[in-house]
């Protein structure tokens, strides 16, 4: 029994200062580092992992995916990403599992994968894995049961939706199906908590040529920064809103068509060698993205806010932290312009900024003013919630 929820919408007022913001997003929990939680597992097999985990100038900002070139003197390779989008349940397990199966393509499309076409197969595997609370309705016991149901039949829709709109297959998964926890609370009351309905969509790509695989981290000072898709007021359930207390109606929706023509672009654009560093936009927006671009690489960035492609979107804030689909922050040589903007004719893309010596966040706000933060203070905003490389002493 499927019924969309109604959430409060958000009231405030767009804040002073988004960067303060910013740097809030890129501590929160789906946001942070999770460098000191993956440097402990091995991801180096032979020596040959091509994109580790962690990239850029000093090894510790944020890969989209991960790049092994099993097969020791070949140029091919194997690109393994992910996707996950929890809290988009609350208000629709249909763009739950369409926007994280989206986001497993990005972020493979970002590090130099293709996604299948008629005249280009390409072997793509995905596994999709399902966390789910208990969806046996019971009067007493789980009276909320057939809801539960229902949006499992919902995040199933778009798998098959999207998986055979992408062409790419879903050869394995795994389910999890009763994850709920009970207990008593201080009156005696009976209390059940259940997790978001969740699918995380773990894909396999094979790369023709790994050394045309692409990274996040911007590499020179004077690239040009271009945000390609368009950015909607698509905040319902994003980290912004609920980095405000709110949940919000406008879930974000994944655009399949259009979103394949930008992907198949994208990988024309990187057999060409124009684009330097691309990364996807996901939690946390495009303000999270151009962050990670800028402190991974190590420079500055210059961001006006007004040139992006946007539909109806009229607050600075908003703009950044946008969770719309299918987009990506990639920076290009100045000399490849031309040719990058032509490759990706017939896409919605803008160029919004240039990568700067100096190491500072810069933004040009709608309303003209300009508002800034220097990148290292951004990065530590980003480390610090889960290092756990302190001696044991300071933390007692």
């Amino acid at each position: 029994e499927w019924k969309k929820p109604r959430h409060k919408e958000p009231d405030f007022k767009e804040p002073e200062s988004c960067l303060n913001d910013l740097k809030n997003l890129l501590g929160s929990l789906n946001i942070c580092s999770k460098e000191y939680i993956v440097r402990p597992y091995d991801h180096e097999v032979k020596g040959a992992t091509v994109v580790k985990p962690f990239t850029g100038i000093k090894n510790d900002g944020p890969s989209d995916a991960s790049v092994i070139a099993p097969k020791i003197g070949s140029y091919q390779g194997l690109a393994v990403g992910h996707g996950i989008c929890p809290r988009y349940s609350d208000i629709d397990a249909y763009h739950m599992s369409a926007c994280a199966f989206d986001e497993m393509v990005r972020n493979i499309v970002a590090t130099g994968a293709k996604v299948p076409d008629k005249n280009n197969p390409v072997m793509w595997s995905v596994n999709d894995n399902f966390c789910c609370p208990d969806s046996i309705y019971d009067e007493n016991n789980n009276p909320s049961g057939k809801l539960k149901f229902a949006k499992i039949v919902r995040a199933n829709k778009a798998l098959y939706d999207y998986s055979t709109l992408y062409k790419i297959p879903l050869t394995s998964g795994k389910d999890s199906m009763k994850n709920d926890f009970t207990y008593t609370d201080e009156n005696g009351k009976k209390i059940k908590i259940s997790i978001p309905l969740t699918i995380l969509y773990s894909g396999v790509c094979k790369i023709k040529d790994i050394r045309k695989c692409v990274t996040i981290d911007a590499k020179s000072p004077g690239d040009l920064v271009y945000i390609l898709g368009r950015t909607k007021k698509e905040l319902g359930a994003s980290e912004y809103f609920h980095q405000k207390g709110f949940v919000g109606n406008n879930v974000p929706k994944v655009d399949g068509k259009t979103a394949l023509n930008l992907y198949k672009a994208i990988g024309n654009a990187m057999d060409k060698n124009l684009i330097e560093s691309c990364h996807d936009c996901s939690d946390g927006g495009l303000g999270v993205s151009l962050a990670e671009t800028a402190f991974s690489g190590g420079y500055g960035v210059y961001v006006d806010l007004s040139k992006i492609p946007k539909d109806n979107v009229y607050r600075s804030d908003y703009l950044l932290f946008s969770e719309s689909q299918s987009r990506f922050i990639t920076t290009v040589r100045p000399e490849n312009k031309e040719k990058f903007e032509e490759t990706l004719r017939g896409n919605v893309f803008g160029m919004i900024g240039i990568i700067q010596k100096d190491p500072v966040f810069t933004i040009k706000k709608l309303d003209g003013k300009t508002e800034q933060i220097n990148i290292q203070k951004l990065k530590t905003a980003w480390q610090k919630p889960l290092r756990f490389d302190l001696p044991l002493e300071k933390v007692r």
